[in-house]
């Protein structure tokens, strides 16, 4: 019986876009699918991802988010807001000689991905999301939400990343320590017990995030080459760009109002990790998907894992992505 022919190698390509440019890594044929992946990662997360959705008949490209590894990175904090972010993937899909396609983030990709089906459901024929759930937007001022959380002797992880300069002080000395802390940190084997200090917060006497960081052996989707890639990025192109994402949260407050308690209707599907702080913290998020996400077509908890969702449990991911897309099919 013959065997199928492999996908071909993973391609880089550098293609114009809102933000100047924007650096991709595609493989395949087949359906447009674009891949959005968050904090503090690159195209690089979705590197198990890219070859399994080749092999299954789509066209899988991963980009840089603007701000990271090699597409551009504009000055102004106010150049990463969610807005701009959107009309990155849209002139994306269309530099790629398509009109239409699937969108799929993780972390903050999810929310990127989630409001782009959002603004452009004629681009976007359906969205999937990792790790973080869709909440629509609306409610109070994000910043005014995050100052409330940890009290006086904490501060939450994204508070402490609004003050330009002020994360990359701590990281930028030693990126490839940091990362390999921050990674470790929300990793289902590596992070730290209940009992131990959250690794979401600050302390107000130290005010350093690495302080709670566990300093044993990487996790064991990450291995020492894998951490040399991300932390070569952002040795490189330093976090600013990466850390402005958090930096416009009030901004996308105010962008999205028109769209306050808007639902995403196109098919869609939720993947998060038992473990992860971000679908324990949401659970009302998921809970309301009826409402929120009426086209969802299948939503996943996966047991024992963490926030590294398609890094940590790469096959069942991707057998969890294939078998959506197979479904949604025109």
């Amino acid at each position: 019986m013959p065997q199928p022919t492999p996908p071909a190698g993973r391609r880089h390509r550098t293609l114009k876009a809102p933000a100047g440019r924007l650096h991709l890594v595609e493989q395949g044929t087949g359906p447009l699918v674009l891949l959005v992946h968050g904090f503090p990662e690159s195209w690089y997360s979705w590197r198990h991802q890219l070859p399994a959705l080749a092999a299954a008949g789509y066209r899988a490209v991963a980009l840089d988010v603007r701000g990271y590894g090699r597409s551009a990175k504009p000055a102004a904090t106010h150049a990463y807001r969610m807005l701009d972010l959107v009309e990155d993937n849209v002139a994306l899909v269309r530099a790629l000689g398509e009109d239409r396609a699937v969108i799929i983030g993780h972390d903050w990709g999810s929310n990127i991905a989630a409001t782009s089906a959002l603004l452009h459901p004629d681009v976007f024929r359906a969205v999937g999301l990792l790790s973080v759930p869709y909440a629509p937007p609306g409610g109070p001022r994000p910043t005014d939400v995050f100052s409330r959380i940890g009290g006086p002797e904490e501060e939450f992880y994204v508070s402490y990343f609004q003050e330009p300069g002020r994360a990359e002080a701590e990281i930028e000395p030693d990126v490839r320590g940091w990362l390999a802390g921050f990674f470790a940190a929300l990793s289902a084997d590596t992070m730290p017990s209940r009992a131990e200090p959250d690794p979401h917060f600050v302390s107000r006497s130290t005010g350093r995030l690495r302080d709670r960081f566990p300093s044993g052996p990487l996790p064991a989707w990450l291995t020492e080459g894998d951490l040399d890639v991300y932390a070569g990025e952002f040795e490189r192109t330093g976090m600013t760009g990466a850390l402005n994402r958090y930096r416009n949260m009030d901004r996308d407050w105010e962008d999205l109002t028109p769209h306050n308690g808007a639902p995403i209707k196109q098919p869609s599907l939720f993947i998060g990790g038992g473990l992860d702080a971000s679908t324990t913290w949401m659970a009302d998020a998921i809970d309301a998907y009826p409402a929120t996400l009426p086209g969802l077509v299948s939503s996943h908890l996966l047991d024992d894992c963490g926030h590294w969702i398609q890094q940590e449990r790469p096959q069942e991911v991707n057998r969890l992505l294939t078998a959506w897309l197979a479904s949604i099919e025109d």
